[in-house]
């Protein structure tokens, strides 16, 4: 009960914390707060002193960040989250208005997203229920070419294919079931995709543990085992799955902007690019609710689930013999990527010809030509270097985070969960004020929100790894904590964890490119992966090549860092397997 309460207390601490800090945004990032208000509710308004001193006082500026702080606070308990900055209208209405939207399209996004794990893990099902003495090769680099896919471009292309072209459902609008589908697709293939891959790499321990040869021989269905597989793997996941809930309700702004969705991600977007703080403050609080709310359920499954055995400590390791994994794939997607840099490098990435704008991809131009006539084989050949070393850089900063936060979960447990409900958009913004500009500002801002699906998932497997007899029985003949830990725990939670973080290794890309909307990523003439598909999103239906090809890359990417991490996998396995 006392650690209990100590949780209860961090988060309260964390959660205040960041409401503090979005009050003092402005202050923060030395921006004016009326000037930002003035030109979110007209933009051609000149800013004439008279003007921005009437906002001032209209809201109150004059008095300081503190005062309209403890303001704001001050009406919660009677429900009042005061009145938009920009709007005028009370903010309350709005938030749930919006929060409701996006909860509904979430719940959508989340059964497409269980639809598409189950494909994604399905060849390890089978193989796995029918033979549960020797389970195939982990499923193939399909799913990790899906969750490498941004949701902005599937969006883009559903909307413009199956909404426009096709006229089967509506691209536009929020106005009834029909008009879910399409966001909902959008959002949950690619959370399907990450989740299918986390089960899928725990399911072959499933099927090798003694209840599953057990039950084999008692004659029980297949079909009975591999539910009793995945149900056995849940614990594992349950963390994740809790953040996507809270992330695709908060962070699916890309998607809801370009299907004209009045949901939260998008409302907290607008109040942050005007710094709104009323709405700003308001949403994130609801967020952060949604967070606690989730981890709470969370918890409570998982204890469901396995609460006896864990208190037992019998639980057995998901981490045993693992078949060999193939070693061809990886080849085959490594020679293909250095090929696409390779013959790319010699071209010149900025050489403009007006004349073959949007060219369809020809013997001189293979990936086509974008709106400016620029060959788009050389800025992707020349954005390679940029792009991937930024994101391994991030991708092993969030690794180490993970893991060394993931180990402490008293710590990181409510960390994870305040820092995965502020919206990518706002952990730009405090970072850049906070940090202040620079090169290396958006590398900064992403790897702050990268490591918390890896601390998560390294919390759930170490808190089922520390009940299982084998380290059971070494603390028991008088082991120590560092030994446990060192020989025991790491070897069995660095793999899984490392392989988690080479799959959201394009997602990372991605992100670094994104805060280019904002002016805090990379500018034109770049050639980063993910300002290239900003750059050419507009020309999907035009020109489909000016998209395609980078995303082929970075899903070219996805599939090598998924298929090379089964060497992971297996080095992991074996070393346990010889103690």
């Amino acid at each position: 009960m006392p650690h209990r309460t100590t949780a209860h207390l961090w988060r309260a601490f964390l959660a205040a914390a960041l409401v503090c800090a979005i009050g003092l945004l402005p202050w923060l990032s030395h921006t004016d707060p009326a000037l930002t208000v003035l030109k979110a509710r007209s933009a051609e308004r000149d800013p004439d002193p008279e003007v921005l001193a009437a906002i001032r006082a209209q809201l109150g500026l004059d008095h300081g960040p503190l005062r309209l702080l403890v303001h704001w606070l001050g009406g919660l308990p009677r429900g009042d989250a005061g009145r938009s900055w920009v709007s005028g209208d009370a903010v309350l209405p709005g938030v749930l208005q919006a929060l409701g939207a996006s909860l509904l399209l979430m719940g959508a996004a989340m059964v497409v997203a269980v639809g598409t794990a189950g494909v994604a893990c399905a060849r390890t099902l089978w193989t796995g229920r029918r033979a549960v003495r020797k389970t195939g090769p982990p499923g193939g680099s399909g799913s990790a070419v899906v969750a490498a896919l941004p949701e902005f471009l599937t969006a883009s292309v559903l909307a413009t294919v199956v909404g426009v072209q096709w006229g089967w459902l509506p691209a536009l609008g929020w106005y009834g079931p029909r008009w879910m589908v399409l966001p909902a697709l959008a959002l949950g293939l690619p959370a399907g995709a990450v989740l299918g891959r986390l089960l899928d790499d725990l399911l072959p321990g499933a099927f090798a543990e003694p209840w599953a040869r057990a039950a084999a021989a008692r004659g029980l269905t297949e079909g009975t085992i591999a539910r009793q597989a995945v149900r056995r793997c849940l614990p594992g996941l349950l963390p994740n799955t809790g953040l996507f809930v809270v992330g695709l309700t908060g962070g699916a702004v890309a998607v809801e902007q370009i299907f004209d969705i009045p949901g939260l991600g998008r409302t907290t977007l607008q109040a942050a690019l005007a710094q709104d703080l009323p709405v700003l403050q308001a949403g994130t609080l609801a967020l952060l609710l949604l967070a606690a709310v989730a981890a709470g359920l969370a918890r409570l499954a998982t204890r469901l689930l396995v609460g006896p055995a864990l208190r037992a400590g019998a639980l057995p390791s998901l981490h045993g013999p693992a078949p060999t994994p193939g070693r061809a794939l990886p080849v085959v997607y490594g020679v293909l990527l250095l090929a696409v840099i390779a013959l790319g490098l010699p071209r010149d990435p900025l050489a403009l010809d007006t004349g073959l704008r949007l060219q369809h991809p020809t013997w001189a131009h293979p990936f086509g030509t974008d709106a400016l006539g620029r060959d788009l084989l050389a800025r992707v050949a020349h954005g390679a270097v940029d792009t991937l070393l930024l994101a391994l850089a991030i991708s092993a900063v969030a690794l180490a985070a993970g893991l060394l936060l993931g180990m402490l979960p008293r710590l990181s447990g409510p960390l994870v969960d305040t820092v995965n409900a502020v919206p990518p958009v706002l952990a730009a913004l405090l970072v850049t004020a906070v940090a202040g500009g620079g090169s290396g500002t958006p590398a900064l801002a992403v790897a702050v929100l990268a490591w918390t699906p890896l601390a998560a998932h390294t919390s759930a497997l170490l808190r089922q790894e520390r009940a299982t007899p084998h380290v059971t029985a070494t603390r028991g003949l008088g082991a120590g904590s560092w030994y446990i830990l060192r020989r025991e725990l790491l070897p069995a939670v660095l793999p899984p964890v490392t392989r988690h973080a080479l799959l959201r290794l394009p997602g990372v890309a991605l992100a670094v490119a994104s805060l280019g909307f904002l002016g805090l990523g990379a500018q034109p003439p770049s050639h980063e992966w993910g300002l290239l598909l900003a750059e050419n999103q507009p020309y999907a239906e035009r020109a489909p090549w000016a998209v395609l090809a980078p995303a082929a890359v970075l899903a070219l990417l996805g599939a090598l860092a998924v298929t090379a991490a089964g060497s992971v996998r297996g080095a992991g396995r074996r070393e346990l397997a010889a103690r």
